[in-house]
């Protein structure tokens, strides 16, 4: 919808305003930000998780045993079951504390001076805000490169901005506002392969041999294809 009006917009513009060819680049490149954010960092999300849990198989078991036992026969996994799914929950949110969309969010700038540890910072400063790291900080987690889903169990850490040693969104008034979307498009994604198909390893790899390094760029993709074999449930 948000796209057909952009669009109906858009010729509507082009019509009327002289400096029509502003107006076409500027919902060009908007709708292209719609895009890019709305897919790529969801889709970069549901290959680390599948990553993670490959080379995790009992961890993949807990979560294929409670979305099986809540969908039963039903055939495919619908975004009304999604709070159902507890655990799954937490394979999400742990995959974000390894694999944020993002690794350094978007620039942040200050906007007066501050002194942090003992640095001054003057205004208009550029931040950026590594929470690829922060994930990762041993003083912040307890084992921070193991994937453990059961960490987040009944902890009060969670991604919403408030708990800065937890930050795949980001926090305050620049946090991504796609991030309920994108969490609900990840867990439903997520939830119908891990329902629909069981997955293994292709033969003669085990599960060290498969690649977690990262690509280089803005957002935090696998630097490699994933290879897995599905077979029907």
């Amino acid at each position: 919808m948000l796209i057909l009006q952009s669009a109906q917009y858009l010729v509507s513009s082009r019509n009327d305003l002289a400096n029509s060819y502003y107006w076409f680049d500027f919902y060009l490149y908007t709708l292209q930000n719609i895009f890019v954010a709305g897919t790529d960092t969801s889709a970069g999300t549901i290959i680390w998780a599948m990553a993670e849990l490959a080379r995790n198989p009992s961890v993949m078991k807990i979560a294929q045993d409670e979305i099986r036992e809540v969908i039963g026969k039903k055939g495919k996994v619908e975004e009304s079951d999604l709070p159902q799914f507890q655990y799954l929950k937490l394979v999400v949110s742990e995959t974000l504390r390894l694999h944020p969309p993002a690794a350094l969010l978007l620039p942040r700038e200050s906007t007066q001076h501050c002194k942090i540890s003992g640095y001054d910072i003057c205004p208009m400063t550029r931040v950026f805000v590594n929470v690829w790291a922060i994930g990762r900080d041993k003083y912040a987690w307890e084992n921070p490169e193991k994937f453990s889903p059961d960490r987040f169990m009944g902890s009060s850490v969670d991604y919403k901005g408030q708990c800065f040693q937890y930050l795949p969104f980001g926090g305050g008034r620049r946090m991504c506002p796609g991030m309920q979307m994108g969490i609900m498009m990840v867990e439903l994604a997520l939830a119908n392969l891990l329902y629909v198909f069981n997955w293994e390893l292709p033969p003669g790899m085990t599960k060290e041999d498969i690649d977690m390094s990262e690509a280089l760029g803005v957002g935090t993709r696998k630097r490699t294809d994933l290879y897995l074999v599905a077979a029907k449930n």
